[in-house]
């Protein structure tokens, strides 16, 4: 089997990798159904998984010449027999424990998805993937299609540790996952991935255009490939609900881009929009994997999605190369400044900490993200973000600059009794009493085992 992976460019290793591979050797495993937006690398993960088997089907279920075998799901027959027919069709061995079949573009095959749960009943040493870039949508319309049957993985544009990978700074990558408040890096390493940092916030983690920076380290090419992906999406809009004007979508997409900080404000996305459009373009675009909702938690205990208001939510771009782009921010500022407070105040920090927070969850959890908000006279205060880790609650508070007070994280601290916070900045790994400091770069690192105060 060859293929062309990500891009024209030799396949680089992803967190997901080891998680597949995993599944395959399961001695007893469902059905994958891989989840995340569109062009975020689930066909090349699926693709390189399929050099460990000795035979691969991929049937993409937008191909017309795939028509055929589209009809067959819908036809009552056993699991048996369908696989029978798939092999002729393919001319390719459906065998137990040596084929992967992979069921691509599932959502436009409803009848494939109801299916999964029978190959788990009826053939469950097969190993079977399926994925779609509209698949939330389909399975929005199939609440039941396979509760206990069927395993959902969820993917995301790369990380930047995915990143540093792609580029193969493995040794540099290192050093970063081994760094802590107590440990803090050498300050040459240290800069050199701030340098990485900048270029990683204009370029995303999308794989087509981390690819084509590896390739031709050109700014001009990559958003080049970041405009064509906004105008894909925006033709997608209109295949997402067809009761929403795909103008509407993408004039809330625009303003999610746009009010960065702070509680989303319905009036802010357009004075003559109707809120309930609003919130039906938003909830559209949470469901494509295209912006992630921040959500108050009274954070007094775990699950942190125990007290909740819904009335009170963020809103982040899924992506810091395609929200910059939105913006037309100037590439010159996030590489050159040493304060990133001079882009959109902060937002696209706020956004990358926030994508990096979702990177680092399971991926067989459907991860949520949580702040902090507290409203009283002379005494507001925000927190940009409350993790979970452990039994612990952790709040964590994100500075584009080397500067900046902790005012809010303090009383969260006094006011939750917690023993320790986080800021996240530009500094280098450090501390301040029961503050630890992590740069933008290694949030992830907090959440490691050994990451204690």
């Amino acid at each position: 089997m060859a293929f062309l992976y990500t891009y024209g460019m030799e396949y680089s290793g992803r967190k997901i990798d080891g998680q597949l591979l995993g599944w395959k050797n399961e001695k007893e495993r469902k059905p994958l159904l891989l989840r995340g937006a569109r062009q975020v690398g689930k066909t090349s993960a699926v693709r390189e998984l399929s050099r460990k088997f000795d035979y691969y089907i991929e049937i993409d279920f937008l191909n017309s010449e795939n028509a055929d075998i589209a009809e067959l799901f819908s036809q009552k027959s056993s699991i048996q027999d369908l696989c029978q027919k798939i092999a002729i069709i393919k001319n390719v061995p459906v065998q137990a424990g040596k084929t992967l079949l992979f069921l691509d573009e599932v959502q436009a095959c409803p009848a494939a998805i109801e299916k999964l749960r029978y190959f788990y009943e009826q053939e469950p040493d097969l190993h079977v993937i399926a994925a779609g870039s509209l698949l939330e949508f389909a399975l929005e319309e199939l609440p039941s299609f396979g509760v206990g049957r069927i395993r959902s993985v969820f993917m995301y544009p790369l990380s930047f540790e995915e990143f540093l990978g792609f580029q193969k700074m493995d040794a540099l990558c290192h050093e970063m996952n081994g760094a802590r408040p107590r440990r803090p890096l050498p300050e040459a390493f240290h800069k050199k991935l701030l340098e990485q940092l900048r270029i990683f916030l204009l370029t995303g983690g999308m794989p087509e255009v981390v690819s084509s920076w590896c390739r031709d380290h050109d700014f001009l090419r990559c958003r080049q490939i970041q405009n064509d992906l906004l105008i894909s999406y925006q033709d997608d809009f209109a295949k997402y609900r067809k009761r929403i004007p795909a103008s509407r979508i993408q004039e809330v997409f625009r303003s999610v881009a746009e009010q960065g900080q702070g509680k989303f404000v319905y009036k802010k996305a357009g004075p003559d929009i109707r809120s309930s459009q609003i919130k039906a373009a938003l909830e559209t675009l949470v469901l494509a994997g295209l912006v992630y909702p921040v959500t108050h938690t009274a954070a007094n205990g775990i699950p942190l999605g125990a007290e909740i208001r819904e009335d009170y939510r963020r809103m982040i771009c899924f992506d810091t190369g395609l929200l910059q782009r939105q913006l037309n921010l100037r590439a010159e500022d996030i590489l050159v400044s040493d304060d990133l407070d001079v882009i959109n105040k902060g937002a696209v920090a706020e956004s990358f900490i926030g994508t990096e927070l979702m990177k680092a969850a399971p991926v067989y959890e459907k991860s949520e993200l949580y702040c902090w908000h507290r409203e009283e006279a002379g005494s507001n205060a925000e927190v940009d973000y409350v993790i979970q880790k452990g039994n612990e609650i952790i709040p964590v508070e994100v500075k584009a600059s080397k500067k900046g007070s902790m005012q809010s994280l303090r009383q969260f601290l006094a006011l939750k009794k917690r023993p320790y916070g986080i800021r996240t900045s530009l500094e280098n790994f450090c501390e301040y009493g029961d503050i630890q400091v992590y740069p933008l770069y290694a949030i992830k690192n907090a959440l490691a085992p050994e990451a204690q105060p």
